[in-house]
């Protein structure tokens, strides 16, 4: 329940946020234009959000381009300290990272994107690096489907339409039947295998993650490199792993 009412959204916060968000991989310094065309809002309103965040301290300038400081990463923290779950996974990925010596995360949906809330590295798999606080498109990425799959159908398709659904390899689905057709697979099957869909040369592997009560809480994956992992062994040796630890999970997460 909300107490939510008209009139108490608060116009310039959502603008400056917006701003925040246009920072990120490929983005890491911005002017005033760059920022604004991301962000979608005019050139004024940007100038005012990003001297609003350098005078708090969350950015720096230079005379050309706005970058974000370390202070930014408080607002992060008090997301990682204000719930239990990463501290919960924390110890089960380590010790499956540890098991299929490559690489493992969990995440949670953020609107259109995944982002990372855990993760144990063993190995760089794909071309940008990957740590708690990235993000990643749902449409395309293993644990996004897994999480897509855990809505109804009707949820699921909303989310892709408000996707940009670009193909990001040549092997990327990008057609909303297409991807409704494999996202009743993942469903169907409790797991989901993407082949070189976000970046050529990586395929991952996700399960779901559920509470005691059986509600998706968020995903698990591993991502390997395809010259050296197959998909056979991917689902024979990977798979029961990612399994094993969705049951430990489940005994725990409340």
């Amino acid at each position: 329940m909300s107490d939510e009412r008209p009139g108490d959204m608060m116009g310039g916060f959502a603008k400056g946020l917006s701003v925040l968000g246009a920072f990120g991989q490929g983005h890491e310094r911005l002017t005033i234009a760059a920022a604004a065309r991301l962000a979608g809002l005019d050139r004024a309103t940007t100038r005012r959000c990003l001297i609003t965040l350098q005078r708090l301290g969350f950015a720096t300038f230079d005379g050309k381009c706005y970058a974000l400081t370390a202070r930014v990463l408080t607002l992060g923290h008090a997301y990682l300290a204000s719930t239990p779950l990463p501290e919960q996974l924390q110890p089960f990925l380590d010790r499956l990272a540890g098991t299929i010596q490559e690489s493992c995360s969990c995440s949670i949906l953020d609107g259109t994107h995944i982002v990372y809330i855990a993760r144990a590295a063993q190995r760089r798999v794909m071309s940008i690096s990957l740590g708690v606080g990235s993000r990643l498109p749902a449409y395309c990425s293993s644990m996004g489907r897994v999480l897509l799959a855990a809505m109804t159908d009707e949820e699921a398709l909303a989310l892709i339409d408000r996707s940009d659904l670009q193909a990001l390899t040549a092997r990327t689905l990008t057609k909303r039947e297409d991807l409704a057709t494999e996202i009743a697979r993942v469903r169907r099957e409790g797991y989901c295998i993407v082949d070189e869909e976000l970046e050529i040369g990586l395929r991952s592997l996700a399960v779901p993650i559920r509470s005691r009560s059986g509600r998706v809480v968020a995903a698990l994956n591993t991502g390997v490199q395809t010259s050296r992992v197959g998909l056979d062994r991917l689902r024979a040796e990977f798979l029961p792993n990612l399994l094993e630890v969705q049951a430990q999970l489940a005994a725990v997460i409340a």
